[in-house]
């Protein structure tokens, strides 16, 4: 991995500014290189080897199927990083951070399964026998659900690991993080304390072309990681002989689910 880090490529992105002297944090003197005209320069060379050393920590998860979620609500960041994350199969979350996102991970889930349920409902019909009024309850809550969850629907169970863009902004999903002992990838800029954090990529988080670059290097890590899950998976099919496929299994009733989404739509227009 480390070879295909080039010093010059991480240069031209602009990964190597910091902040201003005055706003440094005294904690991240060892991955700073000079200072000019009052701006913290970073040490690319340490930044290409923790690159190196984050990607193939993650790239290890990945393989063992394990989800990563990445955090980044700063407006630079929110596109880049929802790109490729998805391009990675991984959740993430670029609006603003639920509180207990992590730490009361049960109440999340419930709210995405009220998605599902409502999914199910436009599905069978359900949602058509609904009057006009409850119809548009139901549809502003999926809605609202969609833009704030939608992204980490598939994660079932805490992620593996955390990649947070920007530790100090996205400060309340370290801490909960490390109440769980999850592990946190960053990237840390010279404002920010890297001790936080267990793999730190000091860089620019503040450019959308230095966060592009970085999250380019570790999305292509986690693919990596997931084709190489695959492979393992697919060898023994393989070597085994082909077996009668079995009958498909009936198609399961819908839950009854409904009322309690129809009443929490409800609930939540009249707040």
């Amino acid at each position: 991995m480390a070879n295909n880090i080039e010093v010059k490529d991480l240069l031209d992105a602009g990964v190597h500014f910091g902040h201003l002297t005055r706003r440094w944090d005294p904690n991240m003197a060892p991955y700073i290189y000079m200072e000019r005209n009052g701006i913290h320069i970073i040490n690319l060379y340490k930044t290409a080897a923790k690159i190196d050393e984050a990607s193939e920590a993650l790239k290890k998860i990945a393989a063992s199927g394990r989800k990563i979620l990445f955090v980044a609500t700063k407006k630079q960041a929110k596109e880049i990083v929802a790109e490729k994350a998805s391009k990675a199969n991984q959740p993430y979350i670029t609006e603003r951070w639920p509180g207990g996102m992590l730490t009361n991970f049960v109440t999340i889930r419930k709210a995405v399964k009220k998605m599902a349920a409502i999914d199910r409902m436009k599905k069978d019909g359900t949602f058509n026998t609904l009057s006009k009024k409850e119809r548009l309850q139901v549809d502003r809550l999926r809605a609202k659900l969609e833009k704030n969850l939608g992204s980490i629907s598939d994660m079932t169970r805490l992620p593996g690991a955390l990649f947070v863009v920007d530790i100090t902004r996205e400060h309340i999903a370290v801490k909960e993080a490390q109440k769980l002992n999850i592990p946190i990838f960053a990237m840390v800029d010279t404002n920010s304390d890297p001790r936080q954090v267990q793999y730190v990529i000091p860089a620019n988080d503040d450019a959308s072309k230095s966060i592009d670059k970085v999250m380019t290097y570790v999305s292509d890590a986690i693919i990596e990681g997931l084709n190489e899950r695959k492979a393992s998976k697919e060898a023994p099919k393989a070597a085994a002989p082909a077996e009668k496929a079995p009958a498909p299994a009936a198609e399961a009733a819908p839950k009854a689910e409904e009322a309690p989404v129809v009443a929490e739509a409800a609930k939540q227009e009249e707040e």
